[in-house]
């Protein structure tokens, strides 16, 4: 059975395009007149747009459509489609535009961007990795400057001089990793001229869906050189040696695992009998809970690889490494003790922010991506904004086929190979979509066997995306890909340079075989969205086992299916069974993204209320002000001594360290309180209550306390050489610091304390 995807000119719950399209017939009729102009007349033309109020009236959209237009046709041989305008309208009007592949979002974002821009509004637009920030910035920058506007990139070795050239200009390309990572360096900076981040005005987002939901609750952070933090390894050989379902269980989720009453016995008594739940060997329970998470729970090719002697982590939306990421210290260490590496470099978090407090401080969000309508009720929840569904300008023929269920994972595989040897005769290029990185190689092996050749692309080689998936629509082409999100790239039937497009199309276009559903739709549609793109022939299939970690871990009871029948499962029942488990799993992972925002929510305040004052600190010398009313006496002889200005800059630096190193204090004390605070469900209490009633009073003294350490320090400065010497004086900065994303948090590790406590007093009283 196949069904045919056609899509609609609008979805229930989306933003109408009526307004817009009214607008295409003038704007053709503009279109005509510009083609007269010529290219020095045509910039003249946009350039007499700015300068005025933003939104665009009536007549100055229509003028701007026309003229963006025509410049794309001159400069990048590329007439924008009228589907193209509507969404540069609706991304003008503060919305997440939905385009399916191949519909040309990167032009749609740049000229959008450009209209932004033309009204002398600031755009940061940004992506979801560097290489896509360089490169559509360099791919537009013809259309940019016909438009009389200044496009720029920013990347992860660009130096600090760079990135500040960078954000003056009026659009700028920027990962969302990177832009994160400079708005916290911003925050530590000690003098005005440091600064490199503008303040916020527009952002648009590449892959919205992924950046403002799937890594919304990722935290950015900042840290500084401290004592590092060391794995046992001694313990990582001990968990080595535990048995599964014996010494330790893990849940159906696969989120936690914790000992069972005889894994408790055991590891006590290789530590020498030692009463491991007692408070003298709490540091030994905390090493091995992260020993035992990591080696039960953290897969290697599946959640991270081993490259280059380095610990890498898997981002699972995107099956890529996740540059710069990692998971907390502890846990990290654990990781690497666990492969038998060297630690790598750990320190205290000097400050963090996430994903959605990043984006949020714009006062205009708007972007784009293929699947936005599946997510729009969190744009809606969390950052009021509304989806605007853009028709194709083709329409779309491809065949999706309905999903194959199998009993186990071998019967799915042995599906997959026939069906791949049937495509593979017709001479249809086939892309294979699986869910990690073990998963890839296991499949590519499996074809090598049948004499099949094909590319791999996965998180071990994702340096060579672009040109694999370039060739991926190559006639008789195999490709097996990791999820295939925010790749960048299209697939041209044909090839790169669709040489042979005619007799892929004649055999009937691409083939999709999802080895597998997502944890998420959006994942299964972006992949099935790679065929069909543009009007052309396609087709996708999805292939699931019932032992598939999406059904397993979502639906126990699917584990008591009898297995005995062969071949594939036709019973409807199980069909939607399938569809259920991954309903589940999307209503986890949007509850565990609200649950993250209702605790951050409380912490952004704070962190803002000390922002605000670092400011007046930073650039109204506040600082002098405080220490002038607190230390007068003090205050005089050193002006005396010193002059006025380096007083007030002894007493800025002094300020700022003690407001910055208070946040850090204050910021660990948090993350301390979070996780620890789940222990008060025992006692039918609301954890996020608990946090609130226990974060706000410790945080009312934060800035009193900070001004009367700055007092103190500022009371016992001396002075060197005519210069007021802080370091003497206890004010230093760390030495080093770095920046990385926080993956994940161990989960549980609060609980497992309790269920090793019940175990202990079961195993005692019994």
């Amino acid at each position: 059975m196949t069904q045919t995807v056609r899509r609609t000119l609008g979805r229930p719950g989306a933003v109408s395009l009526k307004p817009y399209r009214k607008l295409l017939a003038p704007i053709g009729e503009r279109e005509a007149a510009l083609r007269e102009l010529g290219d020095a007349e045509l910039t003249e033309a946009a350039l007499n747009l700015a300068g005025a109020e933003f939104p665009y009236e009536r007549a100055e959209l229509i003028e701007l459509c026309a003229v963006v237009r025509e410049a794309a046709r001159r400069t990048l041989d590329e007439r924008p489609f009228d589907v193209q305008l509507l969404g540069m309208m609706a991304l003008l009007d503060g919305r997440v535009v939905e385009m399916a592949t191949g519909e040309g979002k990167t032009l749609v974002g740049a000229m959008a961007a450009a209209g932004f821009a033309l009204r002398d509004r600031r755009v940061h637009l940004l992506s979801v990795n560097d290489y896509l920030a360089r490169r559509d910035a360099e791919w537009m920058r013809p259309l940019y400057d016909m438009l009389g506007v200044a496009p720029s990139w920013i990347a992860e070795d660009s130096t600090t001089i760079q990135r500040r050239e960078a954000y003056a200009a009026d659009v700028t390309y920027v990962s969302v990793s990177e832009l994160g990572f400079d708005v916290l360096r911003d925050r530590l900076a000690t003098d005005p001229g440091d600064l490199v981040v503008p303040d916020p005005d527009i952002a648009l987002i590449d892959e919205a869906d992924s950046v403002l939901v799937d890594e919304a609750r990722v935290p950015l952070v900042l840290a500084g050189a401290a004592e590092a933090v060391e794995a046992d390894a001694d313990m990582a050989q001990l968990v080595r040696r535990l048995r599964p379902q014996v010494d330790y269980e893990v849940d159906s989720e696969g989120r936690n695992v914790q000992l069972t009453t005889t894994g408790i016995e055991r590891v006590e008594a290789e530590l020498g009998g030692v009463d491991l739940y007692s408070e003298e060997y709490a540091d030994s329970l905390a090493q091995l809970n992260l020993a035992l998470h990591a080696h039960a729970l953290l897969k290697r090719d599946v959640h991270y690889v081993i490259s280059d002697g380095e610990v890498k982590l898997i981002d699972e939306s995107r099956g890529r490494v996740a540059m710069l990421q990692r998971w907390p210290d502890g846990l990290q260490a654990a990781v690497e003790a666990k492969e038998q590496l060297q630690a790598s470099e750990t320190g205290e978090i000097l400050d963090s922010i996430t994903v959605q407090a990043l984006v949020l401080r714009y006062p205009t969000l708007c972007g784009m991506t293929g699947t936005a309508m599946a997510v729009a009720e969190p744009l809606r929840e969390f950052y009021e904004l509304e989806v605007a569904v853009i028709p194709p300008n083709l329409p779309c023929v491809r065949n999706d086929h309905a999903t194959r269920l199998y009993a186990t994972p071998e019967e799915k595989e042995d599906a997959l190979v026939e069906q791949v040897l049937d495509i593979h005769e017709q001479g249809r290029p086939i892309l294979i979509g699986t869910q990690d990185v073990a998963e890839s190689e296991r499949i590519a092996a499996r074809l090598d066997k049948e004499n099949l050749d094909c590319a791999v692309l996965n998180a071990k080689n994702d340096a060579d995306e672009a040109a694999v998936i370039a060739e991926a629509g190559t006639y008789g082409a195999i490709t097996v890909s990791t999820q295939m999100a925010g790749r960048g790239t299209d697939i041209r039937l044909g090839g790169s340079d669709m040489a042979d497009r005619e007799r892929v199309v004649a055999a009937g276009g691409l083939y999709v075989l999802g080895y597998g559903r997502y944890p998420s739709s959006r994942l299964d549609d972006q992949l099935r969205g790679r065929a069909g793109r543009q009007g052309d022939p396609g087709s996708s299939r999805f292939l699931v086992s019932i032992e598939d970690h999406l059904i397993a871990s979502t639906m126990p009871e699917a584990r008591q299916f009898d297995a005995a029948s062969d071949g594939e499962i036709t019973d409807p029942a199980w069909a939607s069974a399938v569809d259920r488990a991954q309903r589940i799993a999307e209503g986890q992972l949007m509850e565990l993204h609200r649950n993250t925002w209702r605790y951050s929510k409380l912490i952004d305040v704070q962190r803002e209320v000390v922002l605000e004052h670092r400011a007046k600190v930073l650039h109204q010398d506040l600082g002098d002000e405080q220490v002038r009313s607190d230390c007068p006496e003090r205050h005089a002889d050193l002006v005396d001594e010193v002059g006025e200005d380096e007083v007030a800059r002894a007493a800025r630096l002094i300020t700022l360290y003690h407001l910055d190193r208070g946040w850090t204090d204050h910021l660990a004390f948090l993350n301390q309180l979070r996780e620890g605070i789940h222990l008060r469900m025992l006692g039918r209490r609301d954890p996020l209550d608990e946090f609130n009633a226990d974060a706000v009073p410790v945080f009312k003294g934060f800035l009193d306390q900070a001004r009367e350490r700055a007092a103190q320090t500022f009371a016992e400065v001396s002075v060197t050489d005519g210069t007021i010497d802080v370091a003497a004086a206890g004010v230093k900065r760390p030495s080093s610091t770095w920046t990385y994303m926080v993956h994940d948090r161990p989960f549980g590790s609060d609980i497992d304390n309790i269920v090793g406590k019940a175990r202990r007093l079961s195993r005692s009283s019994g």
